[in-house]
């Protein structure tokens, strides 16, 4: 069993800090139950072994089982795939090769379009270890598994490019001919003057960091049902597929089916994603394909080797960082060149990862000139794609490296230098040099919480005070804009200003809610957003009873997908941080219009106008005159069963003179502010934009390079909060992804480009009993753009660890002050902390 060598400190306190809201929340009233931990709808089932997952569903009877035959080389042409064995085992249905997978489906579509060529399985070439080469179909697993082993599969290897500098490197294989080379895609923005604010500038940085890839690894894998109706051409699928459902229509064009002939529905329960089950459209197609063409139901559900192997990895990025500051610590000027490593194909919606940031690339820092080189570059690895916080920890990791290092080199307290750079509140709202509008905050106010939290003052004179006894102390800050809520058009900086010219705008950030209330008087709502456990029912029940005047528990609160049940948006889904800012909203939005139809009928049982109607309580009354009131049953039975007495809100319609105003009704609400991207290529990236201030406390062991974090500060501004327990919750678990990042996992591939982490023995992550409990604080700043003044705030310490951690260190050794440019890199494990003391001895 694995025992991780740095050691972990449990928990000191937490807290909620209201502070003097910058701007006014835009929902009319503070409700009762809005802002309350009140407890979790959904751990009861969960509690009690009652849960509805992907493999408890058998939606069908007679489903066959899947096994899928991966490639055990990382590139190779395909000789022969011979299928006689498997095919010859008892109980064995069919085997789905690539070449059926060419003859029955398509590529899939590609935000560069289609040189880089992908299809659902391997057709004539391998380019990673653990891509699809066949489906083995049979009665039950264990026998799907057995064939599998069966299938023959001769290739004929090819050179390797196993990381992004083999795959840049003069003489590289290039794995798509007809790219040309292995940069899929290159460009280059300005904003600015960079050049002549450089030349002005007394220090410049310039330093080189990597961050690794890693993995989400959630406890329920991927699953994936499908039925193949050959009589209208349409396949269903249930799939514990997250979203965006931007990829439905990707996997619709994969399979050749108009979108409204693939179904996709979503379990219940979902055992986490994190990001990564946005990538199980790639087998919906591929178990699709398997369905028609062996005529039957088809099962498949990932195991925990083909997850590590083949699911899909955070992006490795390579950033190349020229800063220019001037002696008083004031950033000048700020050049990025980011080289990401998508795998072996851009998978959608890969180049996601290179660009979500895009819009705020400058992080929370006043800096107006800038520079940044964004390429996309394959390798013969797993295509990456969405893995909590994507973009923002590889960002952020070298942004505030940089930050920690000009200290240093200017002899500056780090806390001096990232005071002077931040955004002013009296700033807000504040547009970044490459487009994003950061709605609100006082970033400066959280920082001076998270110092004094962490007692800053008092570890930097323990640090003057201590012996060098072979513990040193480190001390690292982190500060983070935590954006929310993607704008949809981000994804086309990939294309030339001239090129998006051509093409429909891509944009905005849009979710569909549908709210009834039944004769009884009790509200039910529906959304295509598929939770992972977040308490998506909680909070909207929560939402709905404060609209209405009813208790959460009269709300019952229906999220997930089924595309031919409930309408949905293309950004639909479970991702970005979407759900406090889109989603809520849009159940808010639909709550007070269907309030509106309420206190309309009401009007008419208590004979008032609907403006002096107020629902509280379970009932509707006459304002100032309680004893003049009706049971919200009443008010519902009366809009049921006598609906020839009601009167539509807004008169009669030419179109449709005897139409009423039900009580039931479905609103599309999308987020104001996300344009496409404009011809400067500046882009609002996101809806919203939260921020946090870490402090990461360390003692680092010069003698055995062991790292044991001794305290965590972690002080977030995510505008309203809608449930304090639940963002506790998105905080801690943001936490134990970006800690894990920081100081344990990497996914390690050889020169031949196989994946030497396959298990949890060799990819070790953190687990409840070793994470710390940090000290937290929230501090309010509602957003002005969104309906309930909330932001999101589940990737925040994703992105905000990895650097806090890692300036820690750096401190602790005094590597920043070094004349050399020796640059730790992530995990930072015990043999790679020791071997940053022997540099710093030398």
């Amino acid at each position: 069993m694995f025992v991780p060598s740095t050691r972990l400190r449990l928990a000191e306190s937490s807290e909620l800090v209201a502070s003097t809201p910058t701007t006014t929340p835009t929902s009319t009233r503070a409700g009762p139950w809005l802002g309350l931990p009140v407890a979790r709808v959904e751990d009861d089932a969960l509690l009690r072994g009652e849960g509805w997952f992907m493999d408890d569903l058998a939606p069908l009877p007679h489903i066959a089982e899947a096994a899928v035959v991966r490639s055990t080389e990382a590139h190779a042409r395909i000789v022969s795939v011979d299928v006689s064995a498997a095919l010859a085992v008892p109980g064995v249905i069919g085997v789905l090769t690539g070449a059926d997978v060419a003859a029955l489906s398509r590529p899939f579509p590609s935000a560069i379009g289609r040189a880089v060529e992908h299809w659902a399985a391997a057709v004539d070439r391998v380019r990673y270890v653990g891509e699809p080469v066949a489906v083995v179909v049979a009665r039950d697993r264990y026998v799907a598994e057995d064939a599998a082993e069966l299938v023959a599969v001769e290739y004929d290897p090819l050179p390797v490019a196993a990381s992004p500098e083999a795959a840049l490197a003069a003489g590289a294989p290039v794995l798509h001919e007809a790219v040309g080379s292995n940069v899929a895609s290159d460009r280059r923005f300005a904003y600015g003057d960079f050049a002549a604010a450089l030349a002005g500038a007394d220090l410049v940085v310039r330093r080189r960091f990597r961050h690794p890839r890693s993995s989400c690894t959630p406890v329920e894998g991927a699953g994936v049902i499908c039925a193949w109706d050959a009589t209208t051409g349409s396949v269903t699928a249930w799939s514990n597929f997250q979203g965006p459902f931007t990829l439905h229509g990707v996997a619709a064009a994969a399979l050749g089916v108009p979108p409204a002939r693939l179904r996709l529905v979503s379990p219940p329960d979902s055992g986490g994603s994190f990001g990564v089950k946005a990538g199980v459209f790639t087998a919906v197609v591929l178990m699709a394909l398997a369905s028609r063409r062996f005529g039957v139901p088809v099962r498949w559900t990932e195991d925990r080797v083909e997850h590590l192997l083949a699911s899909s990895m955070a992006t490795e990025r390579l950033t190349e960082v020229e800063a220019g500051f001037a002696a008083s610590g004031e950033l000048v000027a700020l050049r990025l060149d980011l080289v990401d490593d998508v795998g072996a194909y851009v998978r959608a919606p890969e180049p996601a990862t290179l660009y979500r940031m895009h819009g705020c690339i400058t992080g929370p820092y006043r800096v107006a000139d800038v520079e940044v080189r964004s390429r996309v570059v394959v390798t013969n690895r797993c295509p990456t794609g969405l893995n909590r916080g994507f973009g923002g920890p590889q960002l952020s990791f070298a942004l505030e490296r940089t930050m920690a290092i000009a200290a240093a080199r200017l002899g500056l307290d780090p806390a001096d230098v990232v005071r002077r750079n931040l955004v002013p509140a009296a700033a807000m709202p504040y547009r970044a040099a490459a487009g994003a509008v950061y709605d609100s905050g006082d970033y400066g106010a959280c920082l001076e919480r998270a110092l004094q939290l962490a007692g800053y003052d008092g570890l930097r004179a323990e640090q003057r005070s201590r012996d060098d006894t072979g513990r040193r102390l480190g001390v690292g800050i982190a500060c983070v804009v935590e954006p929310s809520a993607s704008n949809m058009g981000y994804i086309t900086l990939v294309d030339r200003p001239e090129q998006r010219a051509t093409t429909l705008p891509k944009d905005g950030n849009a979710e569909t809610v549908t709210i009834a209330m039944d004769p009884g008087g009790g509200v039910s709502v529906a959304f295509t957003s598929t939770p992972q456990g977040q308490g998506h029912r909680t909070v909207a029940a929560q939402i709905v009873a404060d609209a209405l005047g009813v208790r959460p528990g009269d709300v019952t609160v229906h999220p997930g997908a089924d595309t031919a049940a409930r309408p949905f948006t293309v950004s639909s889904g479970n991702y970005s941080s979407r759900f406090a800012v889109t989603v809520a909203g849009a159940v808010h939005v639909a709550a007070v219009r269907l309030a509106d139809r309420v206190r309309a009928v009401a009007a008419d049982l208590l004979e008032c106008a609907p403006g002096d109607v107020e629902l509280a309580d379970g009932a509707a009354r006459v304002i100032g005159t309680p004893d003049r009131s009706v049971p919200l049953r009443r008010v519902a039975g009366a809009a049921h069963w006598h609906p020839a007495g009601l009167t539509r809100a807004d008169g009669p319609s030419p179109a449709d003179p005897a139409g009423v105003d039900g009580l039931a009704l479905t609103v599309t609400f999308s987020v104001p502010g996300l344009d496409a991207p404009a011809p400067d290529d500046t882009v609002n990236s996101s809806a919203a934009y939260g921020f946090l201030a870490d402090i990461a406390v360390v003692e680092v062991d010069t003698a055995t390079g062991e790292v044991a974090v001794r305290d965590y500060v972690t002080v977030h501004d995510a505008g309203r909060v809608l449930h304090p327990a639940l963002a506790e919750g998105q905080v801690l678990g943001g936490l134990a992804h970006g800690l894990g990042a920081a100081l344990l996992e990497r996914h390690v591939y050889d020169d031949a480009g196989n994946l030497l982490t396959t298990t949890f023995v060799d990819y070790p992550t953190p687990t409840a009993t070793e994470l710390p409990r940090p000290t937290t604080a929230m501090v309010e700043s509602p957003s002005p753009v969104t309906p309930l003044g909330a932001k999101g705030l589940g990737e925040g310490t994703t992105m905000s660890a990895p650097a806090a951690v890692a300036n820690a260190v750096a401190d602790a050794l005094g590597l920043d002050a070094l004349d050399a440019d020796v640059e730790l890199e992530l995990p930072l494990t015990p043999a790679r902390v020791w071997a940053l003391v022997q540099a710093t001895r030398r």
